[in-house]
């Protein structure tokens, strides 16, 4: 396993990110460019946590529980949610979402960048994604009232064109055709998740590459 793999991550997170041209490599085609952000949009953080795991580098998403009332219900996302006035920071956020909806100890993770925010139109969410790092956690514990499941993902998996894949996703009263999509055993991360790996999967390939470049 590549022990300095977080620390290139770390410093190309602090350069130019490549923003949308890479979230909407993973877009809905019905997705809109440079939608106008309302004043009255509601602020969202996530976590992309990584961490080591049978010798290799993971990264968790949660399954959403079916909720009527929720527009992303039972898809898969990065732990996450609601910006409120208690939270310190966008940061502070992301961390006290991702402590309650996977049990990890805020304490316990360095945050270690920032991606591009994302504005989200059916959900009226601009979203503030981080990227955290934890050297060693197997205690997982998901909040069973939003969390049905955790899934964890050798990120290496992001970057295998196969399993990189376009089909149709119902969503609400409609079904969305040739929506590109990551699969993940036979699960679909698409949307606004998607869009965000994609950045991160460039973050990841640049490096990887500025590793192998030396």
């Amino acid at each position: 396993m590549d022990i300095h793999f977080v620390e290139r991550l770390e410093r190309n997170l602090e350069e130019d990110l490549p923003g949308s041209e890479a979230q909407f490599i993973m877009a809905p085609m019905e997705r809109a460019k440079n939608l106008e952000i309302p004043d009255d949009h509601i602020l969202a953080c996530v976590l992309i946590l990584i961490y080591p795991k049978n010798k290799d580098w993971y990264v968790s998403l949660i399954e959403r529980n079916i909720n009527q009332n929720d527009t992303h219900s039972g898809q898969l996302s990065f732990p996450g949610g609601r910006f409120n006035e208690k939270d310190y920071s966008y940061q502070d956020c992301a961390l006290r979402e991702a402590e309650e909806e996977i049990g990890v100890p805020a304490s316990t993770v360095g945050v270690i960048g920032e991606l591009s925010s994302l504005y989200v139109p059916i959900s009226n969410h601009l979203i503030y994604p981080f990227v955290g790092f934890i050297a060693d956690f197997d205690d997982f514990k998901i909040q069973k009232s939003e969390v049905s499941e955790l899934l964890e993902v050798p990120i290496k998996h992001f970057l295998d064109q196969k399993n990189k894949k376009k089909g149709d996703i119902p969503a609400r009263d409609t079904v969305l055709k040739e929506v590109p999509y990551y699969d993940i055993d036979g699960r679909k991360l698409w949307g606004a998740t998607a869009m965000i790996m994609s950045e991160f999967e460039h973050i990841i390939r640049r490096s990887l590459h500025a590793d192998s470049s030396r």
